[in-house]
């Protein structure tokens, strides 16, 4: 499985879709959907609170399979909430991650929390779904897009009120991101092609990315010193998933985690 497969496949089930709900049906349904909630001074480190977490509900991965068994997507919101959690990242590519545009509306009816759209996002029609479902925000992979495509979507998610958490792997990625102007930028530790880990990449790429960029770490984050050499390099938040969908007690793991 690989990147390329998985936009395929997206791009395949897009068009079943369309064929049921048209884009039409999306666009007149939207102006009465919710209102996006600021992301912004949720994601933005403070000396107060340097360590602004993301974290995301996850069922599966393509690596590893079944992540956690006993998977109830509003329960774990619930608990990353109580946990102090700054937003919720959920999941919704149904092959290969077992994720459900359903699990934003659940989450979004109980949780004050702003709610990340995680997806693989080719095309307007899966950011208005964002848009209607609950989401605050949305993540566009740099890596999956070519920077025309990815201006249109950035541009279109800005003019709903999305924000968007804007996703890179390389140079060459960032300098998609700083073209389109993103606000939040993910750097993202986990190769999508060969799903391989390089925890080095915020000390390779951060010198690059402009000083009032918002950054986020992604993948591979696991205990505090992580938190503390990154944010020391300029992070401001961490979007962790794995980690804690292997965890017995959130709470508990959320306290390890911020050392307190």
């Amino acid at each position: 499985m690989t990147l390329d497969e998985i936009i395929d496949n997206t791009k395949q089930n897009l068009k079943i879709k369309k064929q049921k709900i048209p884009a039409k049906w999306l666009e007149e349904t939207y102006k009465s959907s919710y209102k996006p909630r600021d992301i912004i001074s949720s994601l933005k480190s403070t000396k107060d609170n340097p360590y602004r977490i993301i974290a995301e509900v996850k069922k599966a991965s393509p690596e590893n399979g079944i992540i956690r068994e006993d998977f109830e997507p509003l329960k774990i919101a619930r608990e990353y909430q109580d946990s102090g959690a700054n937003a919720i990242s959920v999941i919704t590519e149904p092959k290969w991650f077992k994720g459900d545009l359903e699990y934003i509306t659940q989450i979004r009816r109980y949780i004050k929390t702003p709610i990340l759209r995680k997806d693989f996002i080719v095309d307007k029609y899966q950011i208005l779904e964002a848009l209607i479902f609950g989401a605050d925000f949305v993540l566009l992979i740099a890596k999956a897009l070519t920077k025309e495509e990815l201006k249109i979507l950035f541009d279109y998610s800005r003019s709903l009120g999305l924000e968007v958490l804007l996703e890179i792997h390389d140079e060459d990625d960032l300098q998609k991101a700083i073209y389109v102007n993103a606000n939040i930028i993910g750097i993202n530790h986990r190769n999508l092609k060969t799903f391989e880990m390089d925890m080095s990449l915020c000390e390779k790429l951060i010198p690059s990315i402009p000083k009032d960029k918002i950054i986020v770490a992604e993948s591979g984050i696991y205990e505090k010193s992580q938190l503390q050499y990154l944010n020391e390099l300029g992070v401001d938040a961490f979007l962790i998933g794995e980690y804690f969908m292997r965890q017995n007690n959130i709470n508990l793991a959320f306290s390890k985690l911020r050392g307190y």
